[in-house]
């Protein structure tokens, strides 16, 4: 006797921000379809359960990092990492997704059978090792775009001299005691600007030592507008009203740096210059080689990055490490720097799909010849779709339109009787990198694991929440690129409704 395979309608890969949100939209558009979450680690929440460090926080406003569907009634706009993880439990629970969630399963390989019209799913179980296969006749992935069990940490010399710990963020240990030390914090990206004045806080006093400058401006903690609107309208309204403003004040901001970007840069010094103390070497500490938008800015709420620099709690170094030392550091220039602990907030590794190997019709694909749609499908891979959020916005505008655009495919294969859709690449269309116009380390050390993407529409990638909001929630699903497929057909069928 042979045990039957577990079949689902949708399968879903991962359980963080974009998983229970795709649960959530297909929980309310498809009542009696079934559906599971494979999740690798033992809870739900991904980055926001996985990130301990002190300080943790969402790099953009909850109105907009919060689902379409789920108002965020916290009073803080940008939030820690702590209550973000209890609004994703919250959300769970309120939609019955739990019970829905295999935790521990990390899925290695979904193998796509047109034959069969459905995916065949091999997932490991973290505790046991054992294989376990189930098969989908759609796959989901929402597993996010880093390695989760790895931080990226230079090579620097003479580390094994260091007498104290070193710690990457993404690993913080739960017993660090940073009180009355001496911290040399390593970076200068989101992380480090978190981690700084969060430190500062524990008793600390910091070094950031940083290569080069980032772009750091100071962000309202609480969101006036919106707890004005809270006080005298319905809290789903509000939070409509609080989304569209934060929505159109950063893409204001994002298109005004991209178009204007000298203009920018000094907007931004100017403010910087009422933030910092009189006469601070801005040149030198807050003024990137590169244009506003090239990188993610990073955000300081209330501006407590700059607060601890007046407080003289936290210093900003710029230059190069030449080797550590028993005490501290030694840098290029000469100076030397006392540390207790290093903290290396060097930054991630990337992961496509979660590590997730695929095959079609026993044909491997390789994602860096495979182009994206839309920026959510791939080029001839049947059934498959997969969230990748916005570098220039929150994350979670990008992974709502997607499951809603999700949700409205599989309403037309059913409506047409359909079992199969997929994108066929046009061999016309020019290929060049998914992240051209996006240049932060992480992504240049592994922007060829990724896909493609093309030079015009709908293979062109573009970061811009109001163009996706037309195309994917009400643009048409039938497009020259879209090949549908009946079961009992072998040859396409017309795209038109």
């Amino acid at each position: 006797m042979t045990t039957a395979v577990e079949h689902v309608d949708v399968l879903i890969v991962g359980a963080g921000l974009s998983g229970i949100g795709a649960a959530c939209h297909l929980r309310r558009a498809f009542p009696r379809r079934t559906f599971l979450l494979l999740e690798s680690r033992a809870t739900l929440g991904g980055t926001w359960d996985l990130f301990r460090y002190p300080g943790v926080r969402s790099d953009s406003d909850m109105y907009t990092l919060g689902y379409r569907f789920k108002p965020w009634l916290g009073d803080s706009s940008i939030a820690d990492g702590g209550a973000i993880l209890d609004y994703l439990r919250e959300t769970a629970t309120e939609h019955d997704i739990d019970r829905h969630i295999r935790y521990g399963h990390q899925v290695r390989r979904a193998e796509w059978s047109s034959a069969d019209n459905r995916w065949t799913v091999h997932a490991e179980r973290t505790d046991t090792g054992e294989i376990v296969t189930l098969t989908a006749g759609f796959l989901f992935s929402c597993s996010g775009y880093y390695r989760y069990g790895e931080g990226y940490t230079p090579e620097f010399a003479g580390t094994e001299r260091f007498a104290g710990p070193i710690v990457h963020p993404q690993f913080w240990p739960e017993d660090l005691d940073c009180a009355g030390k001496k911290v040399v914090l390593i970076g200068s990206g989101a992380t480090a600007v978190t981690l700084g004045p969060a430190l500062t806080e524990q008793g600390a006093h910091v070094t950031m030592v940083q290569r080069s400058p980032s772009y750091i401006i100071s962000a309202p903690a609480r969101d006036g507008l919106a707890l004005a609107a809270r006080r005298v309208l319905p809290a789903r309204v509000a939070y409509a009203v609080a989304r569209v403003e934060n929505v159109a004040v950063s893409t204001a901001f994002y298109q005004l740096s991209r178009r204007y970007p000298e203009g920018m840069r000094k907007r931004i010094r100017g403010w910087q210059e009422r933030w910092l103390p009189t006469g601070y070497d801005i040149d030198t500490h807050f003024t990137p080689r590169y244009d506003p938008w090239d990188q993610r800015l990073c955000l300081a709420p209330n501006g407590d990055f700059f607060r601890a620099i007046r407080d003289g709690t936290l210093e900003v170094v710029t230059d190069r490490i030449e080797t550590f030392t028993a005490h501290g550091l030694t840098l290029a220039s000469g100076a030397t720097l006392e540390a207790d602990i290093v903290v290396t907030a060097t930054g991630l590794n990337l992961l496509a799909f979660g590590g997730l190997e695929l095959v079609v019709d026993g044909k491997p694909v390789m994602l860096s010849a495979s182009m994206a749609y839309k920026a959510m499908m791939l080029s001839d891979v049947p059934n498959f779709a997969y969230v990748i959020g916005y570098t220039n916005a929150s994350w979670t505008l990008k992974a709502d339109l997607v499951s809603e655009y999700v949700v409205r495919l599989l309403k037309h294969m059913d409506e047409h009787g359909y079992v199969r859709c997929a994108p066929v690449r046009d061999p016309e269309v020019g290929a060049e990198s998914l992240f051209v116009n996006f240049n932060p380390g992480y992504v240049r050390r592994a922007a060829n694991l990724f896909p493609i993407q093309g030079d015009r529409a709908p293979w062109r990638l573009r970061m811009n929440y109001l163009r996706d909001l037309v195309t994917l929630r009400y643009g048409s699903l039938a497009d020259r690129a879209m090949r549908f497929e009946r079961a009992r057909r072998s040859e396409p069928v017309a795209t038109r409704d």
